[in-house]
């Protein structure tokens, strides 16, 4: 199941008032594009390449929750306080996005209701989606009688 897009969730002139903030930015394969716990500041829309999403475990290697491609939100932490990172992620390929920083878009967001309200909901809907994700991971891998998928 993939999660909203921004070309799916977003009215045209949101989306536009979006790209015209945008810079693109490439990330080499195994490029860590930012870690769990530090200070989200910024998001990415994927252009081309896969970003794999990862979560901390103690005592165990990190737990691929996700992988995302094209069209995809990389990063949603920066618009909840306290705007720091839920996951980690990598470029699992090489990776061209675009590049968004996160206090323009909240300003943008406090200026303009229609603007905050949709990409509240776009950002919503993904958060939803990867907590689901998470936790179906998390209990594939550890839980003692399998998936955590609903019956």
């Amino acid at each position: 199941m993939n999660t909203t897009t921004m070309m799916q969730a977003l009215p045209a002139e949101h989306r536009d008032q979006l790209l015209r903030i945008a810079r693109e930015v490439n990330f080499p394969q195994g490029t860590r594009i930012f870690e769990e716990g530090r200070r989200a500041d910024r998001f990415w829309i994927i252009r081309s390449g896969t970003v794999t999403l990862d979560m901390h475990v103690p005592g165990r290697r990190a737990a691929i929750i996700e992988n995302l491609g094209i069209n995809e939100l990389v990063g949603w932490s920066w618009l909840f306080p306290p705007h720091t990172w839920q996951l980690g992620a990598e470029a699992m390929s090489p990776v061209r996005a675009y590049e968004f920083d996160a206090t323009t878009v909240r300003l943008m967001c406090q200026e303009d209701p229609e603007f905050r309200a949709a990409v509240a909901q776009w950002v919503g809907q993904v958060t939803a989606h990867r907590l689901h994700a998470a936790r179906t991971r998390l209990l594939d891998l550890y839980a003692p009688y399998g998936s955590g998928s609903p019956r």
